[in-house]
């Protein structure tokens, strides 16, 4: 292992959460809404922040300043893996050096800010903040705050909260790669570990370049979704906070109620469509807008029909309808939904939120019969597409586990089969099949195991008054939640709830299980082998 330089990309990235937080210094101004006391704490809290994270990175990039420039394998995974958990310590620090929690005065404790910087950074929207709202009819909000009558969590503190979405959604290591652009190969092998699914070389032969373009997809969706909420009657604070949380596939939102909060149908839209587009692989909208490289891709409607016929693509589209239907048929005609046309707009909306790991909620649909529960339940194991912002095992590794299985039941009464994996029609390596089928059980066993470890660890005192089997469902659900990146599970946890009732001990098993799902497993599973670490 080459530890010097791993401790140098190590201090870079500091240095990067460090300048990233600097964006947050301008919300805890009055102007943005802020009030005199709680304004001063919380640009103190970021000031000081920001200092460690200049003085952390700063002796790392001392003790990495004989790094030979060679990145291996190896050390791509420990940059990878620590890298993140890196990033969730500095970004927890705006949290826990400026008043936020329950009350102005009382600062979050280490495992929650923790918790609630790695669900921001690994886009999983998973919350122990109670209040982000000040309760209508408070006059004098500081002293009702001082007094702790109500909690106060500074603009600033919520900006940054949001804007780690942002910042993880694309993926902090692709930033990384894209500012510094001086890895070579390394720089391929730290892509591959991050960004989810198989890094195509067909977008550009330059690893910076494929980080570059990535990244200016994502500002360009971005500022046009900004945009469009402004014109809707969001004020620039919320627009931005929800556009984070949208393109990240993140979900944290400035109400207690989330999207719900704002009644509006045409807001839900906005977010519905930029939702779909977030979960969509961004290698194709790059093939879309590049220019025509051969006589298949003389037109734009040639790029379109290209677009479209991608076999992820559209089985991804195909799952989000058969969901929205299923659920609408359900949700139709209850005491709730009495039209079609309420219960569409609900089911689309939280179809769309659930599978491509959002988590943004419009109900409380943990309050939606058992059927629907189900469906949601299972949608959170698929998530986007590969090469998204979305979490979940992705759209492209269930269509291979369809093929081997298909191919196996062929073998079953014609074992001399001989026959290539194939997607669509397009020959698949043998090596792919055998991945998937290995991260399919990966997932079932760690989320098997996780269930039984925070039912045995959580003292169940939430759970006073209700059946054993209501624990088993928000246990369940909480697991699948963080460890698909999503957000909000079921029950205690669901839209209308958070994480905050969670022992320590929980919180700290459901803060692992967001990492491993951003990470897709291995980058954070070889961290735990000690022959990983020995030198070479």
């Amino acid at each position: 292992m080459n530890w010097a330089l791993v401790a140098r990309l190590l201090g870079l990235i500091s240095l990067l959460i460090g300048g990233a937080m600097v964006v947050t210094l301008p919300w805890s101004y009055p102007w943005f809404g802020q009030t005199v006391v709680f304004e001063q704490a919380a640009f103190g809290g970021m000031l000081r922040s920001i200092a460690v994270c200049g003085v952390v990175g700063g002796l790392l990039l001392f003790g990495g300043r004989r790094a030979k420039e060679k990145l291996l394998r190896k050390e791509a995974l420990a940059v990878v893996g620590v890298g993140w958990i890196l990033c969730g310590v500095m970004g927890a620090l705006p949290f826990f050096l400026t008043p936020t929690y329950r009350m102005a005065a009382v600062p979050m404790s280490v495992s929650d800010a923790v918790f609630e910087s790695i669900s921001g950074f690994t886009t999983t929207g998973a919350s122990v903040l109670t209040d982000l709202e000040i309760p209508s009819g408070v006059v004098d909000c500081e002293q009702a705050a001082l007094r702790g009558e109500i909690a106060y969590i500074p603009r600033s503190v919520l900006f940054w909260r949001s804007f780690t979405h942002w910042l993880g959604g694309m993926g902090i290591i692709v930033l990384f790669v894209a500012i510094l652009g001086q890895l070579g190969a390394g720089g391929k092998a730290l892509m591959r570990r991050e960004v989810p699914g198989p890094l195509t070389d067909t977008v550009r032969p330059r690893v910076r370049e494929t980080a570059m373009l990535m990244w200016g997809i994502y500002l360009g969706l971005s500022a046009l979704m900004t945009v469009i909420l402004l014109i809707q009657g969001l004020d620039l604070f919320d627009s931005l906070c929800h556009t984070f949380g949208t393109l990240a596939t993140g979900g944290f939102s400035t109400r207690n109620d989330s999207v719900g909060a704002f009644g509006d149908a045409r807001f839900e839209f906005t977010l519905i469509v930029f939702m779909i587009a977030a979960g969509t692989n961004f290698n194709l909208y790059y093939l879309l807008l590049r220019k025509p490289t051969g006589r298949s891709e003389r037109t734009v409607i040639d790029r379109v029909r290209a677009f479209f016929s991608d076999p992820e693509f559209r089985a991804y589209l195909a799952i989000l309808f058969v969901g929205t239907a299923t659920l609408t048929a359900v949700l139709y005609g209850t005491d709730t939904y009495p039209s079609i046309s309420s219960g569409l707009r609900h089911a689309c909306f939280n179809v769309v939120a659930v599978m491509t790991t959002t988590g943004f909620g419009t109900v409380d649909f943990a309050l939606w019969p058992e059927f629907s529960r189900s469906v949601l339940l299972l949608l959170m194991f698929v998530g986007g597409c590969s090469g998204s912002t979305g979490g979940g095992i992705k759209v492209i590794r269930f269509l291979v586990l369809c093929s081997v299985l298909k191919l196996e039941a062929e073998r079953a009464f014609r074992p001399n089969l001989v026959r290539p994996l194939r997607i669509d029609g397009n020959r698949v390596d043998d090596s792919v099949g055998r991945d998937v089928l290995v991260y399919f059980c990966l997932i079932a066993v760690i989320f098997a195991g996780s269930w039984c470890l925070l039912m045995a660890i959580e003292p169940g005192t939430q759970w006073q008054g209700e059946t054993s089997a209501e624990k088993l469902t928000d246990c369940a659900g909480a697991i699948a939640a963080t460890l698909n990146n999503i957000g909000p599970g079921l029950g205690v946890c669901g839209p209308h709830g958070n994480y905050s009732a969670f022992s320590d001990a929980s919180k700290l098993l459901l803060t692992f299980l967001m990492l491993l799902g951003r990470l897709e497993l291995f980058a954070i599973i070889v961290l735990l082998i000690p022959g990983f670490w020995k030198l070479q």
